[in-house]
């Protein structure tokens, strides 16, 4: 795993920064060289909200084509939330349907609903990324920062709620790095232990607390938690708040944090 920030400036200006790209392709040499190592047969490369955003995508496109030798299709926000619904709900027992798929990203998050395949999907613009380039510039964010970021959030989340019946699912269940780490922080451990994390239930009053206090340090000690991926130094406040919002939303009593996401849906989609 690799955590790269493609996205970086994109909602601003619409472009691929140069030095985002090369981050990227760089991960992306380090994924050539495993899949040399292990004989992959199958590659599905999948490009997601920054990569429908970025006009200059080609400068991004054309030279993991090169490394590859398979082109990035740019999906759907639709197909993101399919692919993110099929990864995470795999090893749910049926019983607990239906499902509330929410997968924050850096662009867009997901919201996915269904039982055994999904009924009813949106992607909104309110990534993590996305959210802190907007609306984050004080270390830590000021009271009113984090007031204009919740109502944009709030905002994105009604028009989740016009096409997804976000508050009729059984379970919640949140995917990717935010949901993760936010997890991670609620379980107060002391490094990133994926076996701790997936499957963890963490309550809503427990979300709102660590996203509060998330939004209240300063980057250097968020850089000091023995969790906190590097990448996701920057975003985490910004991340916790959207995850936070949601679950006051659906009315969730929890939330199911996953390690599996769309990545296990897009080698799903392979077999």
């Amino acid at each position: 795993m690799e955590i790269v920030k493609l996205g970086e400036g994109v909602d601003r200006t619409k472009r691929f920064s140069p030095a985002a790209v090369e981050r990227t392709l760089s991960a992306v040499r380090k994924f050539r060289t495993l899949i040399d190592e292990n004989k992959v047969e199958k590659i599905r490369f999948c490009a997601t909200s920054a990569t429908r955003d970025a006009e200059n995508r080609e400068i991004f496109i054309e030279p993991v084509a090169e490394i590859l030798g398979v082109v990035p299709e740019v999906i759907v926000g639709t197909e993101e939330a399919r692919l993110s619904f099929l990864g995470a709900t795999a090893e749910l027992p049926r019983e607990l349907a239906p499902f509330l798929v929410v997968d924050i990203g850096g662009g867009s998050t997901e919201f996915v609903f269904g039982h055994d395949d999904v009924a009813s999907a949106i992607s909104v613009d309110i990534g993590c990324v996305r959210m802190t380039e907007r609306y984050f510039v004080a270390n830590p964010p000021s009271a009113i920062e984090i007031e204009h970021a919740r109502v944009d959030i709030n905002n994105a989340i009604d028009r989740a709620e016009s096409k997804v019946p976000i508050t009729s699912a059984r379970t919640l269940v949140a995917v990717a790095g935010t949901a993760t780490t936010v997890a991670a922080a609620a379980l107060d451990l002391v490094s990133y232990q994926r076996e701790q994390i997936h499957g963890a239930r963490i309550s809503a009053s427990q979300t709102v607390a660590v996203s509060d206090w998330l939004l209240s340090l300063p980057r250097d000690e968020r850089a000091e938690l023995g969790y906190m991926h590097p990448g996701r130094v920057d975003v985490i406040a910004a991340g916790s708040l959207v995850l936070a919002e949601i679950i006051k939303r659906t009315k969730a009593e929890e939330f199911v944090a996953s390690e599996r996401d769309i990545l296990d849906g897009i080698v799903a989609s392979l077999r």
